[in-house]
């Protein structure tokens, strides 16, 4: 999902594959919980021209595009419970080994770092269902099997 030219990583995916092979794949929705906090660190550090969002990789729709008539593609939703000792240690977390918010607190100005923590800490707020000052939240992904046609 983080590959610059989604439709050739696709393509290279079903080439390698034998014929009724198949390619398991479970990726972050765009609604989702993850879906949200790429598209907010994109505000902050845009992807490079022409870089479309990993997060169309998780909509069954972009995959069957993706690959064409060569496979069929099978999904369901699921999801993935983060669970956090409050919203100040998710950051702290992903501030410190997540690629793409670790990446965009290093390429910031220290006036935008600050602003973007506020903007992390209001979808934490949105997306969290504890409420005892920990961090519960669900993060819904897509789980899809693409099967190379016979």
């Amino acid at each position: 999902m983080f590959a610059p030219d989604h439709a050739k990583a696709a393509s290279e995916l079903v080439r390698v594959c034998r014929r009724g092979g198949r390619i398991g794949v479970a990726n972050w929705t765009p609604e989702s919980f993850i879906g949200r906090l790429f598209k907010l660190v994109g505000q902050y550090v845009p992807p490079a021209p022409g870089v479309r969002s990993t997060a169309l990789w998780g909509t069954k729709d972009y995959l069957k595009g993706l690959v064409g008539t060569e496979a069929s593609v099978a999904a369901q939703s699921r999801n993935f419970v983060f669970r956090y000792k409050s919203p100040k240690h998710w950051i702290d977390v992903f501030r410190t080994y997540y690629g793409p918010v670790l990446r965009a607190f290093s390429a910031i100005d220290p006036v935008a770092r600050e602003a973007l923590k506020s903007d992390l800490y209001a979808l934490i707020g949105e997306f969290n269902v504890a409420e005892d000052g920990t961090v519960v939240i669900p993060s819904e992904y897509l789980e899809a099997v693409i099967t190379k046609a016979r």
